[in-house]
């Protein structure tokens, strides 16, 4: 199986930096930021008072007192300024303008070896990071297949040079429709704010800590996973020869005029169908998912690569 790399020009980093960072976070983040070091990365989300995702994000640290939320670039800017609302009694800084790391996808049967020999270091475990000098690896899947390199370098031609050599070049396209088929939602700009975690399955990828105990939203994520249940969750779906739908697009189904969902992210590879996930009622799903009306183009839901039942606890 040949391994791949691309850039991934629509993705950015937050930073933050200063001694009180992991603590500010703590307080409104969806993951427990007691789990992060130099070894450890977690995804995560950031919320509204009213539980609704602001943010997703991959966070990582880069250096001491370093710390990086890998979002969309897209929603970067809204984020800090929402950030910006809590942490002016911290020590600690937002920086939403530098762009001198390179975020860079890496992903195969054969890539960690190929990573090894670039970086001389690589994980071994899902959500495990390895740093040195200028750069971070992520491993981001459990199989060891899927990577996020995060460098520090003044020379982006040499970097992408390098990488070359031990991978073939491909596209932030088939990235992205390597995240959607693996059931790995992405806030993006029109949907900021719109869902909460479990409309997203978070609570059932790993971004959402129970145990952590408060943060910004907390609330509202609790009482849902303890008392209720998510009228709406998030799905995997392949779109009609349409092709791409921008996030956000209206989902209905062909028994009422009302909405019953939203795509979340899409894309498409070569010539085959794009695919989707999508926000969406169950009777939605049941009934027959429709894009932008209830006669327009139809869905096919496809099964995702987890569960939508959570474990018991």
């Amino acid at each position: 199986m040949t391994s791949h790399y691309t850039p991934l020009e629509q993705e950015a980093l937050l930073h933050i930096a200063g001694p009180d960072t992991l603590t500010f976070l703590q307080g409104q983040l969806t993951c427990d930021t007691r789990n992060i070091d130099a070894e450890h990365a977690l995804p995560g989300a950031f919320c509204t008072p009213q539980g609704r995702v602001v943010c997703d994000f991959l966070l990582c640290q880069l250096a001491n007192e370093h710390f990086a939320l890998r979002l969309r670039r897209d929603i970067r800017p809204g984020s800090a300024a929402t950030f910006g609302k809590y942490i002016v009694f911290s020590k600690a800084e937002l920086d939403a303008e530098r762009d001198d790391w390179q975020i860079i996808a890496c992903w195969g049967e054969d890539v960690a070896a190929a990573l090894e020999s670039v970086f001389g270091t690589v994980p071994r475990e899902h959500f495990g990071a390895k740093a040195g000098e200028g750069f971070v690896v992520v491993q981001t899947d459990r199989e060891g297949w899927q990577f996020e390199c995060y460098v520090k370098t003044p020379d982006r031609a040499q970097l992408l040079n390098e990488l070359g050599d031990a991978l073939q070049p491909s596209s932030e396209a088939a990235w992205q429709a390597l995240q959607i088929s693996s059931g790995i939602g992405r806030v993006q700009a029109p949907t900021s704010g719109e869902f909460i975690p479990q409309m997203l399955n978070y609570d059932l990828t790993g971004h959402v800590s129970f145990n952590k105990g408060c943060y910004t939203g907390q609330e509202v994520v609790a009482r849902m996973h303890y008392r209720g249940k998510p009228k709406r969750r998030m799905y995997l779906a392949e779109l009609p020869d349409a092709g791409n739908a921008p996030a956000g697009t209206a989902l209905y189904s062909s028994a009422g005029q009302q909405s019953v969902g939203n795509i979340v992210n899409s894309a498409s590879v070569d010539s085959g169908p794009a695919i989707a996930l999508v926000v969406a009622t169950a009777d939605g799903v049941q009934n027959g998912l429709h894009l932008e009306a209830p006669d327009g183009p139809p869905l096919r839901v496809r099964e995702l690569p987890y569960s939508l039942e959570p474990d018991p606890e």
